[in-house]
């Protein structure tokens, strides 16, 4: 794969990182006390019961917003990390190049498209 393509990637894989940071830093506080550097915010508008429902729906929605979010981010350091270990645009199953059309359109992409359509007929 041609190294300026690879070079685009791991720029904009970066920029998409710090977005995503950014993004949970938002809603989310660290607690000393746990190992992982995110934890959403539990929203508080009041003591009344409607004031209750919409903390809880907020909060369910914030959970999963960071669930999404940090799955975003660990695909996105796997994928610089292939691009540091220079395994970056290898088919993790058959080992074949991956099309620089499906990485530019998915940079995170650790298979070829024959393979992912394999394993998605499988499931």
């Amino acid at each position: 794969m041609d190294k300026k393509v690879i070079e685009k990637i791991k720029k904009d894989l970066l920029a998409r990182k710090k977005q995503v940071i950014g993004d949970l830093k938002a809603f989310t506080k660290k607690d000393a006390h746990e190992k992982d550097d995110h934890h959403v915010k539990f929203p508080n508008y009041g003591d009344k019961s409607d004031e209750n429902v919409q903390e809880i729906d907020e909060y369910t929605t914030n959970l999963a917003t960071e669930k999404v979010l940090e799955s975003t981010l660990r695909d996105i350091d796997n994928a610089l990390d292939r691009i540091a270990k220079g395994t970056y645009g290898i088919c993790k199953y058959c080992k074949k190049e991956i099309g620089e059309k499906r990485l530019l359109a998915r940079p995170v992409a650790n298979t070829c498209i024959s393979c992912k359509t394999r394993l998605q007929k499988m499931s």
